[in-house]
């Protein structure tokens, strides 16, 4: 909420456009708290065979500490994992809601009213948004008897019985959001109900999918008996990627919910749900996605913005991750943990379980984790980035693209008339699959521009700064000119040594949207990569002198720890990059 009125009134939908409480079109841009309310397996870096659902990390847990310890373990969990100072952080990253997956388990009690206990965090989560202007998103991800029937909806036999046995575990469903609607009906702070989350696999959709419609159905009527303020939002069967069960609205006040992961990020991929959210007059909401590269997640959130999608990151914090704005350094002990877990040494003894457990609480705190700015940076295409060169624009010929004849790679961006093939050096197909190294991998593809031809970039600055531009490419002929660079419509002067590109923006470039243009000047230019990142000033002369023992850094030390392609850089280039950063410094 980029100004607290928004809070006055509740998101809703007008007009088949979600839009904020004073009726202003809103493109929601958040995160999912995942491994808060319902801790998967993989989050703590369980392998496969591990403890994955969180009653089964539950048990594992009170193998290893006992039934006492153990519960005070997790009451200190959930207190410390989300705290207001997450909710803050997230919120001066710039995103504007968050997601709360919820586990029934924890919020229902034997009569199907809510438990005290586990509504406090939610509550306080509440309290935190409104504090800090985010809204929440509450989502259905564990409920009673599992809709899913895997580790993430903490089903009891591994199965969607939900659906399978149904009587009262569909009850119980139902109790729980009519509390649950009861309980928020007059709090603005509530984005959306996310009923229930990726119901029905691959293996139970056939079977049970009419009995999705019909839960939904009567979720949709007990809801709106008691509240009419909230967004409901629906996701489709097979993870949220089947939306054929979408034949009607049920609600006006709805939107229509799909996950994307480790798949082509481009247009044609979603275009079922574009149809069918416009056929239905709802909005859409890429509701969870993630887990994987800069390059990719550059290439996925720029595509949702560009088509006006809301979308929410997957997930905000996890262990030793490369993929989440947020990483959690495994504290010392979990190592023994994690081979015990998967069945490959004995339980540690009890007082180093504990000890890893306690340390653990420790880690999660925000102020102990370390950040991932370039996850931050890929999805906002905020300053400080690099964009791989197959991120243009999604608005089509003439907004985002202009070439006279092109070659698209199959598969990958075919509604768009440019030339996309794999990287040099790239031996087998271009994957889009998961990714979750500290080595940022060499570009999957390139785009090959013939003179005349341009590729648009969209970036968003902070705040107002001197850029930095470059472009990585690769000429057809030794003698033929570099790409030009525009900046916002104006060409940028440039210099170039080592297949880079480089310019500087005459003056500061005021915070919001802007766009980095690149144009071929020559038949057969091949674009690898993009950066834009602000001037860093040199530290200002003194006369006093300096003890060695707090000589003062070299200039590039202050500069992100990670350039491009710095992971698998030969020293010279490394070198050649640091002359460059000493430069810009002087500028």
């Amino acid at each position: 909420m980029s100004d607290r009125a928004r809070a006055a009134g509740f998101v809703h939908v007008a007009d088949g456009r979600l839009v904020d409480g004073a009726g202003r079109p809103l493109v929601l841009r958040g995160v999912g708290l995942g491994g808060w309310l319902l801790p998967e397996g993989y989050m703590w870096r369980f392998p496969t065979g591990a403890p994955q659902s969180p009653r089964q990390i539950e048990a594992f847990v009170t193998d290893l500490v006992g039934p006492a310890a153990a519960d005070r373990f997790w009451t200190a969990y959930r207190d410390r994992f989300i705290t207001e100072a997450d909710v803050a952080r997230i919120a001066a990253l710039g995103f504007d809601h968050v997601r709360l997956p919820m586990n029934a388990r924890l919020l229902l009690d034997e009569t199907g009213g809510l438990r005290a206990e586990g509504m406090a965090p939610v509550d306080r989560l509440v309290d935190w948004c409104r504090r800090h202007g985010l809204w929440i998103v509450l989502d259905l991800h564990g409920a009673p008897g599992g809709q899913t029937g895997t580790n993430i909806d903490d089903s009891p036999r591994g199965l969607p019985d939900l659906f399978i046995v149904g009587g009262a575990y569909r009850d119980q469903t139902i109790a729980l959001w009519t509390a649950l609607a009861t309980r928020y009906r007059d709090e603005p702070v509530i984005a959306a109900y996310d009923l229930l989350n990726e119901p029905l696999p691959h293996e139970h959709a056939d079977g049970h999918t009419d009995d999705l419609v019909d839960l939904y159905r009567e979720l949709t009527r007990v809801i709106r008996s008691i509240d009419q303020n909230h967004v409901l939002s629906y996701e489709g069967t097979r993870w949220a990627t089947d939306w054929s069960m979408f034949t009607e609205a049920w609600d006006p006040n709805a939107l229509l919910q799909f996950h994307k992961y480790w798949s082509p990020p481009d247009r044609p991929s979603i275009a079922r749900f574009i149809e069918i959210g416009d056929a239905l007059g709802l909005p859409i909401y890429m509701g969870e996605g993630g887990e994987n590269d800069p390059d990719w997640l550059a290439t996925a959130f720029g595509l949702y913005d560009d088509l006006g999608i809301s979308w929410n990151l997957w997930p905000w914090k996890k262990l030793a991750t490369w993929t989440s704005p947020v990483s959690v350094v495994p504290p010392p002990g979990w190592d023994a943990v994690i081979a015990h877990a998967a069945g490959q040494a004995g339980r540690p003894a009890p007082a180093e379980a504990q000890a890893a457990l306690d340390g653990l609480l420790e880690a999660v705190l925000i102020d102990a984790c370390e950040d991932r700015p370039d996850v931050v940076a890929a999805v906002f295409h905020r300053v400080p980035l690099r964009l791989p060169s197959e991120a243009f624009g999604f608005r089509g010929a003439g907004a985002s693209w202009s070439t006279r004849s092109a070659r698209p790679w199959p598969g990958f961006r075919t509604d768009d008339r440019v030339t996309i093939r794999p990287a040099a050096g790239v031996e087998d197909e271009p994957s889009f699959g998961p990714f979750d190294a500290a080595a940022r991998p060499e570009p999957r593809f390139e785009v090959v521009l013939e003179t005349g031809d341009w590729v648009e970039y969209r970036l968003e600055a902070a705040e107002p700064c001197r850029l930095v531009l470059r472009v990585a490419f690769e000429v057809a002929e030794t003698a033929a000119p570099a790409p030009a660079i525009r900046f916002d419509g104006t060409i940028v002067d440039t210099t170039v040594a080592g297949g880079v590109a480089r310019g500087t923006t005459t003056g500061l470039v005021g915070p919001g949207p802007h766009a980095l243009r690149a144009e071929g000047r020559s038949a057969g230019t091949a674009i690898r990569w993009l950066e834009a990142r602000p001037v860093q000033r040199a530290p200002e002369r003194t006369s006093k002198p300096v003890r060695a023992a707090s000589r003062a850094p070299r200039p590039w030390v202050s500069l992100p720890a990670r350039m491009p392609d710095a992971d698998a850089r030969p020293d010279a280039d490394a070198r050649s990059e640091r002359r460059i950063l000493i430069e810009d410094l002087r500028e």
